[in-house]
């Protein structure tokens, strides 16, 4: 059992792709990094001997902090926060524990380093309906919560890119974005090498949506649905992928919990 100042890799697992999900800080050594370099969804890295620099931008939130084992460097790292009033507590067993168990990493390759300081600048065509909405959530959700969203005019998407060093997505030719039949969010998780069941329940809803192709999975034409009319309440695109970002919230919380249940409404006088 998990001691009063930790947490226990099912519980963390349960908040991750959540709006509850904390902020998690990675302190493992260098050596211990480059030996497996994914990170558990959001997590930025930050020096466990320097972690008391970074207080100041962790109060009010809570932190979750982990190493290699869940031993000497992340319970020193998370003892420090608390003596600077953070509510900080350690993954049991550390990113040993979290990979034995077989939940979701992301792998570093493709993304710019994260810390606590910085955040990936993404660019993309205005007017987003799709594609465009959920990889933004993908991102916030499993990859950087911090992530700034540009949508600019389709022909200035590379010029944008390259002037204020942000990664273009969706756009034909781009790195991140559509591959054959699949979409951009597709591209996303084989990159990240995101290896979530629910995700992939989600992708195909997606990929149903975007592309037209509403036989992929029930569920296609309404998000297609719900996705053109929340296009038609904003003019705002930053207004409409916060709006938006609770019905992939909720899609994925299905996809996760609910796949198998169902409803009806039966009335009193029908039971009678």
């Amino acid at each position: 059992m998990a001691s009063f100042n930790e947490i226990s890799v099912q519980k963390l697992s349960k908040l991750i792709g959540t709006p509850e999900c904390p902020i998690i800080i990675d302190v493992r050594i260098d050596e211990d990094f480059n030996d497996d370099p994914q990170l558990i969804p959001t997590a930025f890295r930050h020096p466990f001997n320097d972690i008391s620099s970074i207080a100041e931008n962790l109060h009010g939130r809570a932190v979750i902090i982990y190493c290699q084992k869940g031993l000497k460097i992340s319970q020193g790292a998370a003892a420090i926060l608390r003596n600077m009033k953070v509510d900080a507590q350690v993954l049991e067993g550390g990113q040993f524990a979290w990979r034995d168990a077989g939940l979701p990493m992301v792998s570093t390759k493709n993304i710019p380093a994260i810390t606590s300081k910085s955040s990936t600048i993404w660019v993309t065509r205005h007017r987003p309906k799709i594609d465009r909405i959920a990889c933004p959530w993908l991102i916030r959700r499993f990859i950087d919560p911090n992530a700034q969203f540009l949508f600019v005019a389709p022909s200035q998407v590379e010029n944008v890119a390259e002037k204020f060093a942000a990664i273009p997505f969706d756009i034909e030719g781009a790195f991140w974005s559509h591959r054959e039949e699949n979409c951009t969010f597709d591209t996303m998780l084989e990159e990240f090498d995101i290896k979530n069941e629910a995700l992939e329940t989600l992708a195909k809803i997606i990929r149903g949506a975007d592309t037209d192709s509403l036989e992929l999975a029930p569920q296609a034409a309404g998000l297609l649905a719900v996705s053109l009319g929340l296009s038609r309440m904003h003019r705002d695109d930053l207004v409409q992928v916060d709006a938006a970002m609770v019905v992939y919230d909720a899609l994925y919380r299905w996809a996760r919990d609910a796949t198998d249940e169902g409803h009806d409404w039966v009335t009193t006088m029908a039971k009678a």
